[in-house]
């Protein structure tokens, strides 16, 4: 099993929008997948019309170490299952630091998920914390959706030294362009610069309308607009991960 967590250091960069479709396409190529929304505000569950329902608490989860196969809940695709948020979640650092939870820990709880799914998506909420480094050990790709902006080469320089700093796997760390405007200068100088560090996927999302209309038709993107360049960008950006590190 693949775990990709989508992942910022900053909220509103497309990050959920991205796990939603990167998830829904890998299912549609008949892998076996399955999206965790670890986020509190739920936006993936929402999305995918799962009610934010869970019966056992991150708290008992941690602890017990709860088997997460029994949490999982269908969606309406084939091929995909979702683990919906759980409104504990958005304590869930405070539990860990008063439970002195190894940064590994994450890392057993999803291993029984292998027996079962060839992919895991992770939909992340923003922040470096402990559950971040716990996702980072976790995660065999921890995909960052990027607005070419220049605080956005502050925060993924932020990142890079995070990485560092607690001894994680710096090439784990891929990143895409998100919410690209290209009629915008800064956009273009921005991305020329950070394509130089070599760990950004050439394809990159726009900034679209129907990526937006995601909330109205809480669905994934090829969905209710197959043939809009939205979908095609998701597209694209998916068979790249596929051949370049899949």
């Amino acid at each position: 099993m693949t775990t990709i967590a989508l992942y910022n250091l900053k909220g509103g960069v497309g990050k959920t929008a991205s796990c939603v479709n990167l998830a829904y396409l890998s299912a549609r190529d008949g892998f076996k997948t399955l999206l965790w929304d670890i986020d509190p505000q739920g936006s993936a569950s929402f999305y995918y019309q799962v009610k934010q329902a869970s019966k056992v608490g991150m708290r008992n989860l941690l602890a017990q170490g709860t088997d997460l196969s029994e949490l999982v809940k269908a969606t309406e695709y084939e091929n995909l299952d979702l683990l919906p948020a759980d409104l504990s979640a958005k304590s869930l650092d405070v539990i860990m630091e008063e439970m002195r939870i190894s940064r590994k820990k994450l890392r057993s709880i999803i291993h029984p998920l292998s027996k079962h799914y060839d992919f895991l998506f992770i939909d992340c909420p923003p922040g470096l914390s402990a559950l971040a480094e716990n996702i980072f050990h976790a995660a065999d790709i921890v995909l960052m959706p990027v607005i070419p902006t220049t605080l956005s080469i502050r925060t993924y320089h932020m990142v890079k030294s995070f990485f560092k700093e607690k001894e994680i796997d710096l090439s784990k760390m891929m990143c895409f362009f998100s919410m690209v405007d290209l009629r915008k200068n800064m956009h273009n100088e921005t991305m020329e610069e950070l394509y130089r560090d070599k760990r950004f996927f050439e394809n990159y999302i726009p900034y679209l309308s129907d990526v937006e209309k995601m909330g109205t038709n809480r669905a994934p993107v090829e969905t209710y607009a197959k043939s809009s360049y939205a979908a095609r960008c998701y597209g694209d950006l998916w068979e790249e991960m596929k051949e370049g590190v899949l």
